[in-house]
């Protein structure tokens, strides 16, 4: 039967309000010892025309479940139960608690039944489950709190997240009234756990400042499903002074989630949103949906529309821990930002970043369709997550309502703003800049991380797209580079001079910027104190023309050396050209780096050598 929203819900309350029934299954082994095999899959299997639509993403894992878990260890009573392999997790290490999350995915098999899954009720699966379970609870701290990177550790991730995986791995032994000794041990566990998790005196999970939001709101979703499992009515009255608390101090006055004090992209949209989404199913708490539209208003301002419609590339050089540089207009399963489109409803803006319904619909299919076998997850690419939000399903935009949406992002709706997101007691100021022939994106302010590059970030064309996009290296972010260091690798100190200027600068003084935007045309005049490179990464697609002034023309993925004192791009109907003081010798290089499943969108990097003093023009047409 296919996963509906509310089944993981509808389970553990009927469970939670019912005496437990006598089992007839016990405890897979009364002592530790060697575990029976789980078979592998039978040839041919699985079948992908058997998997209903949004039961796919379980294909990958049940691939790997057979060797998954005959790693478990069974051989040394030291590590019994070690979720062993390097599947899941690193350090991949007896202690480390978050290795053994895939409890969830082994009693999520046990416990369905399904056309496809030949190991429901499976003794050896049972059995293996036990024991890993036996060694997670093993891992857990006197205080309720589990370790990730030593061992005792008090860890702030491995406990949120693990209440979210052990709270739902009760709930399908609960389903299959399966291991009952080890259910009430499970429990003890969870109760100590949420306890801990939710004391607002816990300066691991509620640090100050508040940072790595998207582990603290795992643990309170996390409490909440346990919450719905074993009532506590004191620990649900500190469940809701959690939210209050997440709600006041986890985001930015900016709009983005603090992760861990700045922002980022990947952890906010696809860490966070989900875990508001779940922990909003299971509240209905409206703050969640208030921060959610707050969210939703800053995302549009960093996400990059493609006018083909290929995708977005996003304002990654500011985000403080990962570099997802983009996002496809069609992601197919498994999307791990599925989840939180159960937001779009309440915040109808949001869908404009998620897969249409019938984009979703046409990719199961074609996955349905395709005779090939289905390829095994790869190790430590195997996130339970994305199987642990299956069943509360998915509230995917249509494709109207994406396209309506989309209409609405800031910069596609007006043609002229000046919008400054400061983040006063972070010391960050999110710039951007919409003129009817571009939008520019900038950051200044202390970096919350060495990642972050600030500066100039990026330009986006109405009919060109994203035509500068500044990276997170020094040799890729759009800079000005003296002595071997990027400006962007600075706190660089603003001064708005009005809606159209900004001067910058290097605390020491080494280099200052005067940025002064008008109606199609973006400037930067740089003063440094010795000779300097102005540094530029351009986005460029196979048939752009793209010639120096003199004339010297650079093919796509080629690099090319001149002596100008201007480049010019040609992409359809639309022409970039970027002038600068002096001819000059300069260089284009092409990289690696490319964007969107397509792949036709490639970094070049525009170099210019100077003196110390440089302006730069860029007109856009």
């Amino acid at each position: 039967m296919p996963l509906t929203r509310r089944a993981l819900l509808t389970t553990a309350a009927a469970v939670a309000a019912t005496p437990a029934l006598p089992s007839m299954i016990q405890s897979a082994h009364a002592a530790e010892g060697p575990l029976p095999l789980l078979q592998p899959l039978p040839p041919g299997a699985p079948d992908r025309r058997l998997f209903a639509p949004l039961e796919q993403r379980f294909a990958g894992y049940l691939a790997i479940l057979a060797p998954m878990s005959n790693d478990i260890v069974d051989s040394d009573p030291a590590s019994y139960g070690f979720m062993a392999g390097g599947w899941w997790r690193t350090p991949a290490q007896p202690f480390n608690s978050r290795v053994q999350e895939h409890v969830f995915t082994l009693s999520w098999f046990y416990a369905n039944r399904r056309p496809w899954n030949p190991y429901y009720r499976d003794a050896a699966l049972l059995a293996r489950l036990d024991a890993a379970l036996q060694h997670y609870l093993k891992l857990q701290n006197p205080d309720g709190s589990w370790p990730e990177y030593a061992p005792g550790e008090r860890g702030k991730a491995s406990s949120g997240f693990g209440l979210g995986y052990l709270a739902k791995t009760l709930a399908n032994l609960r389903q299959a009234n399966a291991l009952p000794a080890r259910r009430r041990e499970l429990e003890g566990a969870l109760s100590k756990g949420t306890a801990w998790y939710l004391d607002p005196a816990n300066t691991v999970v509620w640090d100050e400042p508040f940072q790595y939001t998207n582990q603290a709101v795992a643990g309170v979703a996390g409490s909440a499903l346990t919450l719905h499992l074993i009532p506590d009515p004191e620990l649900r009255r500190r469940l809701d002074e959690r939210i209050r608390y997440v709600a006041r101090w986890s985001q930015s006055p900016a709009g983005f989630f603090y992760d861990p004090r700045g922002m980022d992209i990947n952890y906010n949209f696809e860490v966070m949103l989900p875990e508001m989404a779940e922990l909003h199913l299971l509240t209905k708490n409206p703050a969640l949906v208030t921060m959610t539209r707050k969210f939703t208003d800053w995302f549009g301002y960093n996400l990059l529309r493609e006018p083909d419609g290929s995708g977005w590339l996003t304002y990654y050089a500011v985000s403080d821990r990962t570099a997802t540089a983009y996002y496809d207009d069609v992601v197919p399963d498994p999307d791990r930002t599925n989840l939180g489109s159960l937001f779009v409803p309440a915040v109808p803006e949001l869908a404009a970043f998620f897969t249409s319904r019938e984009d979703r619909a046409a990719t199961r299919a074609a996955w349905a369709a395709d005779p090939a076998p289905v390829a095994p997850l790869a190790k430590q690419d195997t996130s339970p997550r994305i199987i642990a939000h299956a069943p509360y399903g998915e509230a995917l935009p249509t494709r109207a309502a994406k396209q309506a949406a989309i209409a609405r992002v800031p910069y596609l709706r007006k043609d002229t703003f000046t919008e400054l997101r400061r983040d006063a007691v972070e010391n960050q100021d999110y710039l951007y800049v919409r003129r009817p022939g571009f939008y520019l994106g900038a950051f200044f302010g202390t970096r919350p991380g060495s990642v972050v590059k600030a500066g100039t970030g990026f330009l986006w064309h109405p009919a060109a797209g994203t035509v500068i996009h500044s990276q997170q290296t020094a040799t890729g972010c759009w800079a000005t580079v003296r002595a071997g260091k990027a400006d962007a690798e600075s706190n660089l100190i603003a001064e708005y001079r009005s809606r159209d200027e900004v001067r910058y600068r290097t605390p020491d003084n080494s280099v200052v910027t005067d940025l002064v935007t008008s109606h199609d045309t973006v400037s930067r005049r740089v003063t440094a104190t010795s000779a300097a490179t102005e540094q530029i990464p351009l986005v460029l697609q196979p048939g752009d023309e793209v010639v120096f002034s003199d004339g010297t023309r650079v093919p796509y993925n080629e690099s090319r050396t001149a002596t100008a004192d201007g480049l010019t791009v040609k992409r359809g109907r639309s022409t970039i050209t970027i002038t600068w003081s002096g001819t000059r010798p300069a260089s284009l290089s092409t990289s690696t780096r490319t964007y969107l499943r397509d792949q036709r969108r490639r970094v070049h990097v525009l170099r210019i050598p100077h003196d110390g003093t440089l302006a730069t023009t860029i007109h856009c047409d």
